[in-house]
């Protein structure tokens, strides 16, 4: 599949003559409507595009976005080229590295003019089989049971995203579960792996996340509320036909807390976890007893976030005893991880009472825990950089938790650490940055030693040493330091003086796109992105803003851009492109900033606080009317948000911090200055719902701004699905950027 070409001139109106698409968008009409909170009376011209069933709200959407596709009509060949690039180094068909569960190797595999997966597997060689077997793609395999290919499940929808995926422990049954609307609504289905056929078993509406008992007897599943919170957990049994026998086994009423349901990695526990943005909670039930109780094992204290991972140590006879190994912030900010024994039925325990193993430090940031029969990692950040260390258990004796730390010994870079199935002798690391492709090594738990098992493939003689990357440190309004990082061609960007310094500056300005998000405590990691390519071997320099609000540098960081504090993530983010102007990195008008949902909030607040900094806006499923949505507690998600961003509805002092930054409102009465602007949504979003972007690019409009919006009409909040279908996608924000940036033409 490949971008649509623009249309021949014999297909245009008036024969061979292009008519020119309008310079004005289409006419977006105001509706004023008063909305008064604490005193504060706002008129809000565009809150009649919220109705999604009244024709003429989807009339006009279709209208913007014909426009904007009009207006963008003269980057077809260079979408096409951008499009062609990005295929052309992808191997398009794949495997995955196998990875064994039971009697079987498991892997997905990808087919070169398929959208989608293929999920596949083959049987062990014996007991002893703990290396998969190099798979060579576009090879047979032999031995191979196909499970399911998304490609033949997709056929016939315009939309496809799979929810849930799980094998039962005998492996004869596989459960899955599709969404054909891309609202999040998955229908739950169960296959019979021997005939391939279906059974009658079929729940509709479920979330994400079912999963099979180890009796291979029951399937856990969650559905949402009204809001969109997966809030109960049900008990399916194979055979039902409906879900309508299914039992509830857990609901959770308050609005805040998201609820999900798992196995431990031993298989010896069901777990139902529970949290806020700031309280969590674990309940526990033998998993050979899939209808008995579940109970709890910390009750939830406010402000208290914990998880459990079932481990098992040395006790004190000698003999291996099952313990919880639980991360948790009880006074300790950054977390701390402490042991204790499984609680038994009728029992909890507390935080005082478990033994602490690895202590909180100010400086680290523990972020989880894994275990497995041999072995357990520590996952955790230090210095704006992600980190795994691992520990080998002993067979007896005391456990002493030093855990080693895994790196490749460069200053940016992503390890992660993988712990296969319970009874598996070595792990599996992943590592990348920002030059180097995704690669998954064997580790030898014992000696150290890495063998590298694959590396992202990138066809057209990709080498790393063509590329760099550096970290640099902005200087904020209130002196606190940000992390930039920052990844270029090296024969695209020339210094000033290459040898008389360890970060020499650049000798003219560089086009630029500065990503952030910014909320959440989620950090962006490095990572390497072929589609990425296409951008700096035009010379562009790509950037990250590591803005307060994310948790690249511990928990304070992200304390620090949330509730009262948010105003710091959009002035971090500022300081950062005037940090990178200032340094001679790049200048105003050769800079996009770029962010995606609440880094779409980060750009269009930064956009309103500073437009003369930027050439262009890039805003993928932007929140940018998240006073609105925060005001209505109908809306999806908005409760579980309020540990996030406040309660404006009954608080006028979160009311006035918010309506203060949030972009709709903020919007310049006269915007003819604002960078171009570039928003992207889709119609079935349920987590960011298009009528965000499409009221704050009518405002923008309205006030003199060249916004536009690019509208898909059947996908959901991650956009459209089908691989071929996101590259479309990509190369037509790329290419847009490289307009902005004046590269066009390259």
């Amino acid at each position: 599949m490949t971008p649509p070409a623009a249309a021949p001139a014999a297909d245009r109106p008036n024969g061979s003559v292009r008519v020119l698409p309008p310079s004005e968008p289409p006419f977006t009409v105001r509706r004023p409507r008063e909305r008064t909170f604490h005193g504060d009376t706002f008129t809000d011209d565009y809150e009649w595009l919220r109705d999604k069933e009244d024709p003429e709200v989807v009339a006009h959407l279709e209208a913007q976005n014909a426009w904007t596709l009009d207006r963008q009509e003269h980057l077809a060949p260079l979408r096409q080229t951008l499009f062609d690039e990005i295929k052309g180094r992808t191997l398009e068909t794949d495997l995955s590295v196998p990875a064994r569960d039971g009697d079987w190797w498991y892997y997905a595999r990808t087919v070169e003019g398929q959208q989608y997966p293929i999920h596949a597997r083959y049987p062990v060689a014996g007991p002893d089989d703990w290396t998969p077997r190099v798979l060579e793609p576009g090879q047979p395999v032999p031995g191979e049971q196909v499970m399911l290919d998304q490609n033949a499940e997709a056929e016939g929808h315009e939309f496809f995203a799979l929810g849930s995926l799980d094998v039962s422990d005998d492996g004869t049954r596989l459960l899955y579960a599709t969404d054909t609307a891309g609202d999040e609504r998955y229908t739950l289905r169960v296959r019979d792996l021997a005939t391939g056929e279906d059974l009658r078993d079929e729940v509709r509406d479920t979330a994400p996340g079912a999963m099979f008992t180890p009796d291979g007897e029951h399937v856990f599943y969650l559905t949402v509320d009204d809001a969109w919170r997966p809030w109960r957990v049900w008990r399916h049994r194979l055979g039902a036909t409906t879900g309508s026998d299914d039992v509830l086994v857990f609901e959770e009423p308050d609005e805040r807390y998201w609820v999900g349901v798992g196995l431990s990695r031993s298989k010896k526990y069901l777990q139902i976890e529970l949290g806020s943005k700031v309280t969590s909670e674990s309940w526990l039930l033998e998993a050979d007893d899939p209808t008995g109780e579940f109970r709890v094992v910390w009750p939830r204290r406010e402000g208290v976030e914990y998880s459990v991972e079932h481990a098992v140590l040395p006790g004190s006879t000698g003999e291996p005893e099952d313990a919880l190994l639980i991360l948790h912030n009880q006074d300790a900010l950054n977390f701390e991880l402490v042991a204790s024994p499984v609680p038994a039925r009728g029992e909890n325990i507390t935080p005082e009472a478990a033994a602490v193993v690895v202590p909180h430090d100010p400086e680290v940031r523990l972020e989880g825990v894994s275990a497995s029969e041999r072995y357990a990692v520590l996952y955790y950040r230090r210095g704006a950089i992600s980190r795994s260390a691992v520990l080998q258990l002993p067979a007896s004796g005391p456990v002493t938790w030093d855990f080693q730390e895994i790196s490749f010994g460069q200053p940016l870079e992503s390890v992660g650490a993988g712990v296969g199935v319970w009874e598996q002798p070595n792990l599996k690391v992943g590592y990348t940055s920002f030059v180097t492709p995704s690669s998954l090594y064997l580790y030898d738990v014992a000696s150290g030693e890495r063998t590298l098992l694959k590396q992202q493939p990138v066809l057209g003689g990709y080498d790393a040493g063509d590329y760099d990357q550096r970290r640099e440190w902005a200087v904020a309004e209130d002196g606190t330091r940000v992390p930039v990082s920052l990844v270029w061609r090296k024969d695209k960007v020339q210094f000033a003086d290459p040898a008389g310094s360890a970060d020499p500056a650049p000798a003219e300005p560089a086009p630029l796109l500065l990503y952030g998000y910014g909320a959440y405590e989620y950090s962006i990691d490095p990572y390497f992105s072929i589609a990425r390519l296409s951008l700096l071997d035009r010379g562009v320099v790509f950037a990250v803003a590591h803005v307060r609000g994310g948790g690249e540098m511990g928990r304070s960081w992200y304390d620090d851009g949330k509730l009262a504090a948010k105003r710091n993530t959009f002035t971090d983010f500022v300081a950062c492109g005037r940090h990178l102007v200032a340094t001679g990195w790049t200048a105003s008008d050769r800079m996009v900033a770029d962010g995606g949902s609440a880094g779409g909030l980060l750009v269009g607040a930064a956009t309103n606080l500073a437009p003369e900094l930027f050439a262009g806006v890039l805003a993928g499923v932007p929140f940018v009317d998240a006073l609105t949505s925060m005001l209505d507690p109908t809306l999806p998600l908005t409760v579980t948000e309020r540990d996030e961003w406040g309660d404006p509805l009954n608080d006028p002092e979160v009311y006035a911090y918010m309506r203060s930054y949030t972009p709709y409102e903020n919007v310049a009465d006269d915007a003819s200055r604002y960078p171009r602007v570039l928003a992207t949504t889709s119609f079935n979003d349920t987590r960011v719902l298009y009528v965000e972007p499409a009221k704050w690019v009518a405002r923008l409009q309205a006030a003199g701004a060249p916004a536009m919006l690019k509208i898909e009409m059947s996908a959901g909040h991650g956009g459209v699905s089908g691989r071929y279908s996101a590259w479309e996608q990509v190369a037509f924000e790329h290419a847009w950027t490289l307009d902005v940036l004046g590269l066009a033409g390259l």
